[in-house]
């Protein structure tokens, strides 16, 4: 991803409080719209760069046993 999407991802939700980022995380699960990706994507790329060994391996188990289960 370009960095400037990731930095105005970054800048976009910079002041917002936790409720605000949980609930966008949220609201663009339940539009299932692709607009939203990058953003999640963007999430998740500060997510897995914080995460130590343990919490990735939770992580990559999680997302192979959803694609398993074929959602």
């Amino acid at each position: 991803m370009k960095s400037d999407i990731k930095d105005y991802i970054i800048n976009n939700f910079k002041d917002d409080d936790i409720n605000t980022i949980k609930n966008a995380i949220e609201e663009s699960i339940a539009d299932n719209d692709e607009v939203t990706l990058p953003g999640l994507g963007i999430f998740f790329l500060l997510n897995w760069e914080e995460a130590d060994d343990k919490e990735k391996k939770a992580i990559i188990d999680r997302i192979y046993k959803q694609i398993q289960k074929g959602i």
